[in-house]
């Protein structure tokens, strides 16, 4: 099942097969480097309050209030995390790989989940957020793996082909209420004041729907492939994969705004919104920091880690990929004076 890093992983074994470097190690010095030179600084230079180790892979976080939650292969699971000590606090093993994000609301975490190579079962996790248990698995799977989920206030929302059929499912039966058209390719969704975002990886927009009634209120251009996107502060703002960039989309107008330029193409990566902040992580550059207002790029980390985060009150949550691990960074030293 392909997995946010599978193109970079698969270009790494190829490597090590053929006795190469891995293409992140194949830079020389005077190759320039990706991203915004002029705001760069090694991660290592960014330290890190604990570092968990979570699985063989770590991948996709949740920030619920009190706690953090976190996919992983080996073993299928998503994980708890305590920040008062940060600690584990509970593991839950699922029936099938978390391939397509997370996403809480209505008292549960929404865990989609994609077949694997032992012949994991597909379809949609409910995890009660209390106790920590798994409730059910319904028999309604994701697109496909870097998709995702969402949950308005009454229903959980999925892209559940590659035709781009959104399925409006019942949170408690499982069953499919209303299922609406949207172009092909388009995988990810996200949803914050009583709208849904949709955006078309295979093509350059994102579908804006009313989440009430699951109209389509209108489609705005983006840069090319937009996948992993985030919405809060009367806007959404989408990871183009196809040029490094971002692309901000006006709530009310559906309106585009001004495109920010990261340098960070290329499958994988993440993004969030908390406090006029949005932060992302890609490959070699696991961490970016962007004025939400002025899309100005404020920091940008270099080096080895990241593909997904989640952003707390005080604190950034960093997974490491390839390493299994759930790192966590305190936001005052990532903003700095």
């Amino acid at each position: 099942m392909i997995s946010r890093k599978s193109v970079f992983r698969f270009a790494i074994v190829l490597a090590a097969l053929a006795g190469a470097a891995p293409p992140h190690a194949a830079m020389a010095a005077d190759v320039p480097k990706p991203g915004v030179p002029a705001v760069q600084r090694p991660i290592g230079g960014l330290k890190p309050l604990a570092v968990l180790k979570i699985g063989k892979t770590a991948d996709w976080v949740s920030i619920v209030a009190g706690s953090v939650w976190v996919g992983s292969t080996g073993p299928n699971a998503v994980t708890r995390i305590d920040p008062a000590r940060n600690g584990i606090s509970a593991v839950v093993t699922l029936p099938g790989e978390p391939c397509a994000g997370l996403a809480q609301g209505l008292g549960f975490l929404w865990v989609p989940l994609c077949t694997d190579k032992a012949g994991g079962k597909a379809g949609l996790a409910k995890i009660d957020l209390k106790s920590g248990k798994l409730v059910t698995v319904f028999p309604v799977a994701p697109a496909g793996a870097e998709s995702g989920a969402a949950v308005s206030g009454d229903s959980v929302w999925m892209v559940t082909d590659e035709k781009g059929a959104l399925a409006r499912i019942d949170p408690k039966t499982g069953k499919t209420r209303q299922v609406v058209s949207l172009p092909p390719g388009s995988f990810n969704v996200a949803y914050a004041a009583g709208r849904l975002y949709v955006s078309q990886a295979a093509g350059a927009q994102v579908t804006t729907l009313d989440a009430r009634t699951g109209k389509v209120l209108g489609a705005t251009p983006t840069g090319p492939n937009p996948r992993f996107l985030v919405a809060g502060a009367d806007a959404a703002w989408a990871l183009n994969q196809g040029d490094g960039s971002i692309s901000r989309v006006d709530a009310r107008r559906r309106k585009p705004g001004p495109t920010v330029a990261l340098g960070e193409p290329g499958h994988g990566g993440d993004i969030a919104y908390r406090d006029g902040r949005i932060w992302t992580t890609m490959n070699t550059l696991p961490l970016t920091l962007i004025d939400a207002r002025s899309g100005r790029v404020v920091r940008q980390w270099t080096g080895a880690g990241g593909d997904s985060l989640g952003v707390s009150a005080d604190a950034i949550w960093l997974t490491d990929y390839l390493g299994g691990t759930l790192s966590r960074y305190a936001i005052a030293d990532a903003v700095g004076p």
